[in-house]
């Protein structure tokens, strides 16, 4: 019954030293590793500390009402087989509370030693790595064995869990099958997801079933002509009237007090019940138009940037350009170079302006071929030419009512579709290829590109007209190396999206600072990238280990260099130079995994294993 020793005597290095050797771990549990360090989780806990009194567990349970009942059935339907496994099954809420167990006396008996029980929170930030915690954590089914567990109270156990998802994607909980390390199973992580695939399935037919007694209810209000709506217990808009479906292209779904950003306001609100079980289905929702504001006052105040913002004066003054053109629908052309986030723009514009609850379409002008551009664009109807389809297709403008259509790479359209363009433009209508009824259109407009469009219309790229019509609202977008005191807020943005643990010295910034950046952001993250590939778990990395990653920036050209090696003040040979970047390939598309690098450079893995250490990968 003792952890696998290979992995106890990591443990102990990881824990009493703080070193970890990543080819002997699983990906998952090196990451959770770290997360337990950082958060200072005590490794040699031997039993549950957090547990729920009656009263509460109790009112956690009625929180998580919907997840037991329909979990509970699906519990006692395995549980014979778990006692004849000597198994048990755990039912636990996306808090990370134990609120229902089965299965085998003597291992639920075993279970109550480390207080693995009914009300125990059982987390990463509790109790350490463990299957329950690691699956909440990344949102992924996960079994961990023995000694994997960072804490020792769960060093003799073997879990596997899976989250459960509701209908949005939201985790509602876990379904854990646990045992003692010497009666695991290797079929134990596809019993957990496939309860978990059981449970979600039950939960998705219970919620439409409650839905549509809700919406069932109220059908005479939702077929009014009163801004009526109707919500679910999230206060998620499932049904509406057409007042608002006609003022809120994306109603389905979304949050009830969302509605006075489009000009309503709650008068009253009723709570209805099943008239089965008299449990809470919803409520419905009496509108009534709220006055007009100042759309200044409206609007900028939602305003927000998906990307990051940082601090540099450069890009605050291309911030406070973006919110102004988002207060109007005036058409808005964005410039800047390749890289530098002007896809980003325009997403920030349409989400702050009144059209936030209707498309986005991007289109890449320049990746279109032009013999496709006019049926992209315009779309075409029934029969219009050979292969078309049979109901013919919208196109992009179309498509975009009650949107925005952002048209990337502008300048890269034909000179004799620009016509067409601008007309689209003029009389807000389209005609599809072989149609014969022009499609009225409400969109707005940006357009982009890498380009000055003041030296397209010099060149005559580019229709006089069609640049008035364009270029009434300007946005530039600067380059990454005017607002280089971002570069630290841009790595915190991307550590954030990726959920990865690293950590540099300031030499690193200061060094990335020195750099010109000609890809800007996008090289920049692809830096960050391969960074993540090398080090997937993080922690403290060191200006040995880094180097070798950044010497494949030509600092003064300002150029990746052409080899991907180093300097000539690296010392190394050309052919060294080739080895190390061969090795900086094959880990990248190994994502970081040696074993793996090592077979697709046709390297020994002893020999990988030495190469990595002289150049310091």
């Amino acid at each position: 019954m003792n952890p696998t020793p290979c992995y106890l005597n990591t443990w102990k290095r990881f824990v009493q030293e703080g070193l970890l050797d990543g080819s002997r771990l699983n990906k998952r549990v090196m990451e959770s590793w770290y997360r337990c360090k950082k958060a200072n989780v005590n490794p040699y806990l031997d039993k549950g500390q957090s547990i729920l009194q009656k009263e509460l567990l109790s009112v956690q349970k009625e929180k998580h009402a919907l997840f037991l009942d329909v979990a509970l059935p699906y519990l006692n339907k395995i549980s014979q087989e778990l006692k004849e496994s000597e198994m048990m099954a755990l039912l636990i809420d996306a808090d990370g509370y134990v609120l229902s167990l089965a299965g085998s006396q003597r291992t639920l008996a075993e279970a109550g030693r480390i207080n693995f029980v009914e009300g125990v929170r059982w987390t990463e930030a509790e109790v350490g790595t463990n299957a329950i915690g690691t699956a909440l954590e990344i949102g992924e089914a996960v079994t961990i064995n023995g000694s994997e567990h960072f804490s020792v109270a769960s060093h003799h156990w073997s879990c596997s869990a899976a989250p459960i998802r509701d209908e949005s994607g939201m985790t509602m909980g876990v379904i854990d099958i646990s045992c003692l390390t010497d009666r695991r199973h290797p079929f134990m992580l596809g019993m957990a997801a496939t309860a978990a695939h059981a449970i979600e399935r039950e939960v998705h037919v219970y919620t439409k079933r409650k839905e549509m007694e809700l919406v069932s209810s109220c059908l005479e209000k939702v077929e009014s002509d009163e801004p009526f709506v109707v919500c679910d217990e999230k206060r998620q808009i499932v049904s509406a009237s057409s007042p608002v479906r006609e003022r809120f292209s994306g109603w389905r779904g979304m949050q009830v007090n969302k509605l006075s950003e489009g000009g309503f306001h709650i008068l009253r609100e009723r709570t209805i019940r099943s008239e089965t079980d008299g449990k809470t289905l919803g409520v419905s929702v009496s509108l009534a138009e709220a006055p007009r504001k100042d759309p200044a006052k409206t609007f900028i105040s939602y305003f927000s940037f998906p990307g990051e913002t940082g601090t540099s004066k450069a890009f605050q003054n291309a911030l406070n350009e973006m919110k102004l053109a988002a207060q109007t629908d005036a058409n808005v052309y964005i410039w800047g170079e390749t890289g530098s986030g002007k896809d980003l723009a325009a997403r920030a514009i349409h989400a702050g302006s009144a059209r936030r609850n209707g498309p986005f379409l991007a289109v890449n002008c320049g990746a279109i071929p032009e013999s496709l551009m006019e049926s992209e664009l315009f779309g075409y109807a029934e029969g219009a030419f050979t292969g078309a389809k049979r109901r013919g297709s919208k196109g992009k403008f179309e498509q975009a009512h009650k949107g925005t259509i952002f048209l990337d790479e502008i300048g890269e359209i034909p000179f004799q579709m620009q016509v067409a363009l601008l007309r689209i433009i003029e009389e807000r209508k389209v005609t599809p290829i072989g149609g014969a009824h022009e499609v009225p259109l409400d969109i707005r407009i940006i357009t982009a590109t890498h380009r000055d469009m003041n030296e397209l219309l010099q060149q005559g790229k580019i229709r006089e007209d069609l640049y008035y019509r364009l270029h009434v609202y300007p946005v530039k977008i600067p380059p990454l190396r005017e607002r280089k005191e971002d570069i630290p807020d841009l790595f915190r943005h991307y550590k954030e999206k990726h959920r990865w643990e690293a950590e540099f010295p300031r030499g690193f910034f200061q060094r990335l600072q020195e750099y010109h950046w000609p890809g800007n952001i996008r090289e920049l993250f692809n830096i960050f990238e391969r960074l993540r590939v090398l080090f997937p778990a993080g922690g403290l990395i060191s200006p040995s280990q880094y180097a070798s990653v950044l010497d494949v920036l030509d600092w003064k050209s300002g150029k990746t260099s052409a080899e991907g090696g180093q300097p000539p003040s690296s010392g190394l040979s050309f052919r060294e130079r080739i080895q190390k970047h061969m090795m900086m390939d094959a880990l990248q598309k190994a994502k970081g995994n040696v074993s793996e690098a090592a077979k697709l450079a046709g390297i020994p893995r002893s020999t990988f294993y030495k190469r990595l250490r002289k150049y310091n990968l």
